[in-house]
C-alpha cells in the first residue's frame, strides 16, 4: 500500500504570527461632510449615517472577533470627523503625545482626544507643541517611527516625537493631495514589513523607503485609490477596505490574512480602516 505524502506547497510563506492588540474607536454618530479639506470630501454628495454607522460597527466586531482589546471615545457633537481615532494621537510604551490639527474644523478634536488619553492609565501624557496628526502621520515599524509631513504634520513635530519617545524617526514627504496621509499611503504589516504606494512619496522618501524596506509590497493605482493601504496589521490578521483586491493577494502570497471590511461610507471623508483606528500601546 503506497502512503499518501502531504503536498507541498507551491510557495512556503514564512509563519505570522498574531498579538493581541488595544485600540481606540470613536462611533460615527455625528459622521457628516460638511466642509472639504481633502480631495475625496464633497459636500454636495451626502453621507448615510446609519450605513456609516453599520460599517463602523462590522470594523469593531472584526477586531472583537480576531482578539484585540476596543475602547470607545464617546463622540463629541459638531466634530463629524471624530470618527477617525487614528489622528488623535500617538501612543508608544505607554506614553501618548497628543495631536494639534491643522484645519479649523477639526481642532476641538485635540482637547477631546487628549482627556481620553489623560484618563486611560497610560504612564505619561504630553500635549503637542507642533501641529501633528497623530498615527495619520506616524507610523510605529519595531524600533522606528516613520513620519509624513507635506500636507498635514509639521516636520517639527517629527522632532517632538524622537525627543519625547527616544525612538528614531524617519520623515517621508507625501507628494499627492490624495495621500494627505501618511497611513492612507503606506501601512505596517509587522516589525519590518511595510505595504506602501510609492507614487505618493517624493523622490528622496520612495529612496528612503526602498533603502529600509527592500522587500516591501507595493500597492497598485488601483489599490491605492481605493485607500487599501489604510489598513490595520496585527502581525498576521491584515484588516483592509474589501475592495483592494489585487493588495489582498499579495498579502496572501506573503503569508498574511488579509480581512476585508467594507468603509465605503467613510470613504467619501478620505478615511477608511486605520483611520478609525488608534493603538494605545502600553
Amino acid at each position: 500500500m503506497t502512503a499518501v505524502l502531504p503536498q507541498p506547497r507551491s510557495k512556503s510563506p514564512l509563519e505570522r504570527v498574531a498579538s493581541p492588540r488595544r485600540y481606540l474607536m470613536c462611533r460615527p454618530e455625528h459622521f457628516d461632510v460638511s466642509y472639504a479639506i481633502n480631495p475625496w470630501m464633497d459636500v454636495a454628495r451626502g453621507v448615510d449615517r446609519e450605513l456609516a454607522l453599520r460599517q463602523w460597527d462590522a470594523l469593531r466586531r472584526t477586531y472583537l472577533d480576531l482578539g484585540h482589546q476596543v475602547d470607545v471615545i464617546t463622540p463629541e457633537p459638531g466634530l463629524p470627523d471624530m470618527v477617525f481615532a487614528a489622528n488623535g494621537g500617538l501612543v508608544i510604551e505607554g506614553r501618548a503625545l497628543g495631536a494639534r490639527f491643522t484645519h479649523a474644523e477639526r481642532r476641538a478634536e485635540g482637547p477631546a482626544y487628549l482627556t481620553w488619553l489623560a484618563r486611560a492609565g497610560l504612564k505619561d501624557v504630553a500635549e503637542p507643541v507642533h501641529v501633528n496628526e497623530g498615527e495619520g502621520d506616524f507610523l510605529v515599524v519595531g524600533d522606528l517611527v516613520l513620519a509624513g509631513t507635506g500636507f498635514r504634520t509639521d516636520p517639527g513635530a517629527h522632532t517632538e516625537v524622537q525627543e519625547l519617545f527616544g525612538i528614531p524617526v524617519i520623515s517621508l514627504q507625501l507628494v499627492d493631495p490624495h495621500f494627505y496621509h501618511l497611513d492612507t499611503a503606506l501601512a505596517v504589516l509587522d516589525d519590518s514589513t511595510v505595504a506602501y504606494y510609492p507614487e505618493a512619496f517624493s523622490r528622496g522618501s520612495r529612496a528612503v523607503l526602498q533603502r529600509l524596506f527592500p522587500d516591501a509590497v507595493l500597492a497598485t493605482e488601483a489599490d491605492a485609490v481605493v485607500l487599501g493601504l489604510n489598513a490595520v496589521s496585527d502581525g498576521r490578521h491584515v484588516v483592509l477596505p474589501s475592495a483592494a483586491l489585487g493588495l489582498a493577494v499579495q498579502l496572501r502570497e506573503r503569508g498574511y490574512e488579509p480581512v476585508g471590511v467594507d468603509l465605503g461610507e467613510l470613504l467619501k471623508a478620505g478615511g477608511s480602516v486605520k483611520c478609525c483606528t488608534l493603538e494605545i500601546r502600553a
